[in-house]
């Protein structure tokens, strides 16, 4: 069977969270318990019902203690949603943790920068996005064949995936961003990440970040007109790109006072931090437990009910 039929079957039934166990009496991770408000026709809060918030990690795959980190901020903290790397090492964990864990929504973590390719013979992604670009001008890489066989293999482990993004935001470069509208509508998964932060001053954020992401604004027009012409959807707003690797509680709760009305992904990175991450080549190493406690202080989880933001999955939307 193709993953393409999987995707169009669903996937199999799975067991309740059996971490749940470990929440007070009675109580299921935020997300499910608005997941189960909206079915039942309510509203997630009743203070402000405009206020929708995705907050998804990224690199769900790449290493045990990532994996790890990510599930706990889902059970314990705000996180509703991940996106897995198919080429991570630590790929099979994170299905079997997926699967244990329904309520957590899943969703793409495109890569074509680090790590190898799934297509034969296996040859190692350009290691930044220079070199990228570099490829792709001499016709080394067939973007869509590398992106098609990801979520195949996705599906093909049972999962269903909701939403794609791409490692390093690579589908900023044109080339990638038209492969990646046709993944989408081919496979029918049709949330896509837009990667243009929504004005914000939160503090600890460096002037350089801020100043990059203000600069990506020229991209935007382009890229939701090639979205919208194959049917993609896309939050409203988005947020993360300027606080990657440089927040903590205060600075979290600070971007939740400014969250606008209408959707918004927020982007992550949380994981515990282990000598497997310690030894991984990433730049988000120590960050990611600071992220990660960020996610689940009870601080944060006061701020959000304070605010009357409903947190949701992309299924949800």
């Amino acid at each position: 069977m193709s993953g393409y039929d999987k995707l169009a079957q669903g996937p199999p039934a799975h067991p309740r969270d059996r971490e749940c166990a470990s929440l007070p009496a009675g109580e299921a991770p935020l997300c499910e318990r608005v997941h189960e408000r909206l079915a039942q026709g309510a509203p997630a809060h009743p203070r402000d019902p405009q206020r929708l918030l995705v907050v998804n990690a990224d690199d769900f795959g790449f290493t045990r203690d990532v994996n790890e980190g990510i599930v706990h901020a889902h059970l314990h903290g705000i996180l509703t949603a991940t996106t897995l790397m198919a080429n991570g090492g630590a790929f099979d964990h994170a299905v079997e943790l997926a699967k244990r864990h329904p309520s957590l929504d899943i969703g793409c973590h495109l890569v074509l920068v680090g790590g190898r390719s799934l297509l034969p013979p296996h040859r190692p992604y350009p290691r930044d996005l220079k070199a990228l670009l570099a490829a792709m001008a001499k016709r080394e890489l067939a973007v869509e064949k590398e992106l098609a066989a990801q979520v195949e293999k996705i599906l093909d482990a049972g999962v269903k995936p909701t939403h794609l993004d791409t490692h390093k935001h690579t589908h900023l470069l044109p080339p990638v961003l038209e492969a990646v509208a046709r993944i989408s509508h081919r496979y029918g998964i049709p949330w896509v990440r837009r990667p243009f932060d929504y004005p914000m001053s939160a503090g600890g954020v460096p002037i350089g970040r801020r100043l990059l992401s203000r600069s990506l604004d020229f991209l935007r027009r382009r890229f939701h007109r090639v979205l919208s012409s194959h049917g993609c959807k896309t939050t409203d707003h988005f947020a993360g790109f300027q606080l990657t690797g440089h927040f903590r509680t205060r600075e979290l709760v600070a971007l939740l006072e400014q969250l606008p009305l209408g959707s918004t992904e927020f982007m992550t990175h949380p994981g515990f931090c282990t000598e497997e991450l310690l030894s991984s080549r990433t730049r988000l190493k120590e960050s990611r437990r600071r992220e990660l406690d960020a996610l689940t202080d009870e601080e944060t989880r006061a701020a959000v009910k304070r605010l009357g933001i409903r947190l949701l999955c992309y299924r949800d939307l």
